[in-house]
């Protein structure tokens, strides 16, 4: 029997689920993402694998909305996004760490990265615990691969106890030693939302609960 989706308490907190019909993303006149059908249960961990330039960036950033003139219908807690409040409650809804972190194009600071999660106590505790609390009152452009994402992973435990009931990461442990890699691991697992996250990292896609692999915008279930 087909889930309610509408039964993921989209204004409560706690986890989101995440449906997609027949969502289908262009580059040009290349498809990046094909027909894709997708179920992920409140709660679940789901990792995103494959070759690079598969589709997987280009699914998360559909859910974001980042992805214009994406087709097909995607819910989350129950809730489509065409509206401009549609997506104010979206972008809300989900926490985001991206492949390739912005540092602003004017200096933004860590702090004020932090800050913007909307639970900025509970961020600043995460770059602590993280290792680099004292690194808020650098410019973000002045911090190596490795810190920025630390920095952006602590935004996201702001943005999680904030609210955001879903986290999607894009490769969250790429820049990050293998020492690294396992406290990020930790950090994405524990938390107390939905993740979706793309990795090549086989240690944290192998602690997920599902593997999903993604060839030429097609999705296929690991067993």
């Amino acid at each position: 029997m087909e889930r309610n989706q509408g039964a993921d308490r989209p204004d409560g907190p706690g986890p989101l689920g995440i449906r997609m019909r027949g969502v289908a993303c262009r580059h040009g006149r290349v498809d990046a993402v094909r027909a894709v059908d997708l179920d992920v249960e409140p709660g679940s961990r789901v990792a995103l694998t494959g070759t690079n330039g598969s589709g997987k960036t280009t699914l998360l950033r559909a859910v974001l909305g980042l992805h214009r003139g994406a087709g097909g219908e995607i819910r989350v807690g129950g809730r489509s996004a065409r509206t401009p409040a549609e997506w104010a409650w979206r972008r809300r809804a989900c926490a985001w760490i991206p492949q390739k972190p912005a540092t602003g194009r004017f200096p933004l600071g860590g702090g004020e990265l932090l800050d913007s999660s909307g639970a900025p106590a509970q961020a600043r505790e995460a770059a602590a615990a993280l290792g680099v609390g004292d690194l808020a009152d650098r410019a973000l452009h002045t911090l190596s691969g490795g810190q920025l994402q630390r920095m952006y992973l602590a935004r996201a435990v702001g943005c999680v106890a904030a609210g955001a009931g879903v986290l999607l990461a894009d490769e969250p442990t790429a820049a990050l030693d293998f020492a690294g890699q396992e406290e990020a691991a930790d950090v994405l697992l524990g938390l107390p939302a939905t993740l979706v996250v793309v990795t090549h990292d086989r240690t944290l896609a192998e602690r997920c609960d599902r593997v999903l692999e993604m060839a030429a915008g097609s999705l296929r279930e690991r067993v």
